[in-house]
């Protein structure tokens, strides 16, 4: 069970570092929603999750410092990039935070506990966290998935998989006008 869920996460991870290919640096960073989301701050997110949950949670510290949770923090600022962070940067940060994860992954077995300071009830198992961070990671790999169909029309888990029904331009278009007119007739 446990390889199952690391090789998922895995997966996940990979197509968040995928949906920054090919763009340049104002497309991974811009809003693209009234709250601020961007490809680049989802990244940056996650680093954190990874490093914390799979770090504090089991008494395994990340060796580099992520001020971003900080008490005194600015509110949502891991969720975005500076001028002065490189995309580089971020996903190595990321990729980093993710070994270490694994590491962690590797080293514990399922039932090893935790804690999560933060959360309601405190008390984990590795199972949990990994069940946590899958969700977390994926739930993000769908808002990149939306963000980057906006920016440039790719879509799905990886270059090669869209995990769409191939079709041509004019059928995806004739598609989303039926869509539409569903819409409007119950609205």
């Amino acid at each position: 069970m446990k390889e199952t869920l690391h090789d998922y996460l895995r997966t996940a991870r990979e197509s968040m570092v995928w949906k920054l290919d090919g763009l340049g640096e104002y497309d991974i960073r811009r809003p693209l929603t009234p709250s601020g989301t961007n490809l680049l701050g989802l990244v940056k997110h996650l680093s954190i999750v990874e490093a914390w949950y799979f770090g504090k949670t089991f008494d395994r510290p990340f060796a580099e410092e992520l001020p971003w949770w900080d008490d005194d923090a600015e509110p949502n600022v891991e969720m975005w990039a500076t001028a002065d962070e490189t995309r580089a940067e971020i996903v190595d940060r990321y990729q980093r935070a993710c070994a270490h994860a694994d590491a962690t992954i590797e080293a514990l077995d399922l039932d090893a506990l935790g804690e999560v300071p933060w959360w309601r009830k405190p008390s984990v198992t590795l199972h949990g966290i990994l069940v946590h961070v899958l969700a977390e990671t994926n739930r993000h790999a769908g808002h990149a998935d939306i963000l980057r169909e906006q920016l440039d029309g790719a879509a799905g888990m990886s270059p090669t998989n869209s995990n769409l029904p191939e079709q041509d331009a004019a059928w995806w278009a004739n598609y989303r006008e039926r869509v539409e007119e569903a819409a409007r007739a119950a609205g």
